[in-house]
């Protein structure tokens, strides 16, 4: 009997790179912020490419930063990358807000902060319509591409449920997952193999 060991080797799956894309890392990528990370693409062009990362919460809460949310509930806060660490930045499905820039698949980044702010203060639930970063992650084009060609990265489809901020622990996972085949098998890699 032949075992496909093939299904245990580390390989892109070399999709094309676009906005509206995400980037699963490999399993045993270390670079901290990266490490088992999910990006979404919201801008790739010839000058470069900008991400945010989607399940890297932060210790703090947006009420902490936000004081008009001080009386409602805690609203989670993500690392978006390491660029622009001082920046606000918002992803949505709320196609209406002024100046929101569509990223794809019913998402929408930023807009104007203002109409946000009134939408969650006036009691419409927000908890999986709206998540808020600080930072993203960018790179030139070709250092992307190159990064996609050594295996870094695994491109998949985003989808509106990557805002639920019950699933930031798992969407690594889940994202590998839902790729099925070896993908399924290398979100059961365990993270740091030395130790077992």
């Amino acid at each position: 009997m032949n075992i496909n060991t093939n299904i245990f080797k580390i390989e892109s799956n070399k999709e094309a790179l676009s906005r509206g894309k995400i980037l699963i890392s490999e399993p045993f990528l270390t670079e901290e912020i990266f490490e088992r990370s999910v990006v979404l693409l919201v801008e790739h062009n010839p000058e470069g490419s900008m991400g945010i990362v989607m399940n890297k919460a932060l210790p703090v809460m947006v009420n902490e930063l936000v004081p008009e949310f001080d009386t409602i509930d805690d609203i989670p806060l993500y690392k978006g990358g390491p660029l622009g660490e001082d920046i606000l930045f918002y992803l949505h499905t709320l196609e209406d807000i002024p100046g929101c820039f569509e990223v794809g698949n019913g998402l929408y980044l930023n807009g104007n902060f203002n109409t946000i702010k009134e939408y969650i203060l006036t009691g419409n639930n927000f908890k999986d319509q709206i998540r808020f970063f600080l930072g993203y992650s960018g790179w030139d084009f070709e250092q992307l591409v190159r990064e996609v060609e050594e295996n870094t990265w695994i491109i998949s489809k985003s989808s509106i449920g990557m805002l639920n901020h019950d699933n930031s622990d798992n969407l690594w996972r889940e994202s590998l997952e839902k790729m099925g085949g070896k993908y399924r098998i290398w979100s059961r890699f365990p993270q740091y193999p030395f130790l077992n």
